[in-house]
């Protein structure tokens, strides 16, 4: 098992370890072939340098190695977001807020990590670059074929999974760090979208974007999302008997599979084991959440606007799965667009007031595990199967991209089962309580 960032931190104060040859061992693993197609850009000469050069010790993130997903601007390089179409974009002037923010506080970052191109899937192919293989960050390379490392934020997912970093910066749309956390085993927050500014990442949707970040372990995720927002995390030490939980039935436990189905049940029974109350809850209004988008959806209209003048010039060079979604949003005409904001707006105010009795709520992160890549890799052989598991993957997860929530995915899977995410979710800005009810839940699994 991994150590997280809490621990080799402490390693690091006690003397046990030293920022240098934590890096050095991280970039081990980045160039070893577990990180296969996981980055699309190493940077280990100007990672040696910035830990050389400085005493970043006390600092939140000690001088830990951090990866950043290719959506976001670095100073002096171009950001392609895993995409041929911008190969010969301008240089970053300056690194994005977030990118800083992460820097300020002692981040070292090693590399640009692969991704689903423009961000817009959940399984985590990539036809230019390649497509990184899952691994489980609890119990190590997962057993027979390789299989999909979840998106978009795929090279994130594998290189916080294989120990290349402590930290994989991402965003979430729709899901895309909650899906690569749930199949590679590890812990993503996404938190409520205005608390990041997300200036400085090309946008997928200019409404549901959020950039966020996966760790090794919950006590990890806050420490990176004080940095990310700002903001101070009031630790609660309230066991988990003292929260109002719940799990509601309606569309997040639809058609699980036999992994996931078991995993979330044990789950369950550890848990009031451990004294937690859960209520069962219906929560029909997800069910409403198709026909509000049956004349488009905010992603695809809101990524056409900003990709037509590209796709004029070079639509060819894109994913034809990706383009396809994109041009969707050609279609949306703009009182549809109008209506659909408002639309949301009206559920998710229906939507906080049946969450209100409760401080969490308890759902899958995703209905099934990681399935092969094989099965939905690039060719229109298997568009047919690559959709499929796509609308999966992102079903559970949406919902809550939807509500403007804030939502944590933590593994909850034992030895010899493929990755599970336990999905911890709330409304806008009950971040705190999530993640003080997902630290809970993490001590009672590991013990």
């Amino acid at each position: 098992m991994l150590f997280d960032l809490t621990t080799t931190r402490q390693r690091l104060e006690d003397g046990t370890s030293t920022a240098p040859a934590e890096l050095e061992q991280c970039l081990a693993v980045a160039q070893s072939a577990a990180c296969d197609h996981a980055f699309v850009r190493l940077m280990p000469e100007a990672a040696r340098t910035t830990v050389a050069q400085n005493d970043p010790s006390r600092l939140p993130l000690a001088g830990l190695s951090v990866s950043v997903k290719d959506l976001f601007d670095i100073a002096g390089q171009p950001t392609a977001a895993g995409s041929t179409a911008l190969a010969d974009a301008a240089p970053a002037l300056q690194d994005c807020p977030a990118v800083a923010r992460l820097r300020t506080a002692g981040g070292t970052v090693i590399g640009r990590t692969n991704m689903v191109e423009f961000a817009f899937s959940g399984v985590g192919v990539n036809p230019h670059f390649g497509t990184p293989a899952a691994w489980d960050g609890r119990f190590g390379a997962l057993p027979g074929a390789p299989r999909i490392p979840g998106g978009s934020s795929s090279g994130a997912g594998v290189s916080v999974a294989t120990g290349a970093a402590f930290v994989g910066l991402g965003s979430d749309t729709g899901g895309s760090i909650r899906i690569p956390a749930a199949l590679n085993g590890i812990v993503g927050f996404k938190s409520t979208a205005r608390l990041v500014p997300t200036t400085g990442a090309l946008p997928l949707s200019t409404t549901l974007d959020t950039a966020c970040a996966l760790t090794r372990s919950v006590r990890d995720a806050i420490v990176v999302h004080e940095v990310l927002a700002a903001r101070r995390v009031t630790r609660s030490p309230a066991p988990l008997r003292f929260w109002r939980l719940a799990v509601p039935s309606t569309t997040f436990l639809d058609g699980l599979d036999a992994t996931v189905a078991r995993a979330f049940a044990r789950t369950l029974d550890t848990l009031r084991r451990a004294g937690a109350h859960i209520e069962e809850i219906a929560l029909p209004l997800t069910a409403e959440l198709g026909p509000m988008q049956a004349s488009g959806s905010l992603s695809a209209a809101e990524s056409h606007a900003w990709h037509r003048p590209l796709l004029a010039r070079r639509a060819p060079q894109y994913d034809p799965r990706v383009r396809s979604r994109i041009e969707r949003g050609a279609t949306m005409v703009a009182a549809d667009y109008i209506d659909l904001l408002h639309a949301r707006q009206h559920w998710i105010a229906r939507m906080e007031a049946a969450l209100a009795p409760y401080d969490a709520l308890l759902s899958p992160t995703v209905p099934l595990v990681a399935p092969p890549i094989a099965d939905v890799a690039p060719g229109a052989e298997r568009d047919a199967e690559f959709f499929r598991v796509n609308a999966l993957l992102l079903r559970n997860t949406s919902v809550v991209n939807m509500l403007d929530g804030c939502t944590l995915s933590l593994p909850c899977h034992v030895a010899g089962e493929l990755p599970v995410g336990l999905m911890v979710w709330h409304a806008a800005l009950h971040d705190e309580a999530v993640l003080n009810v997902g630290l809970q839940i993490e001590q009672i699994l590991q013990k």
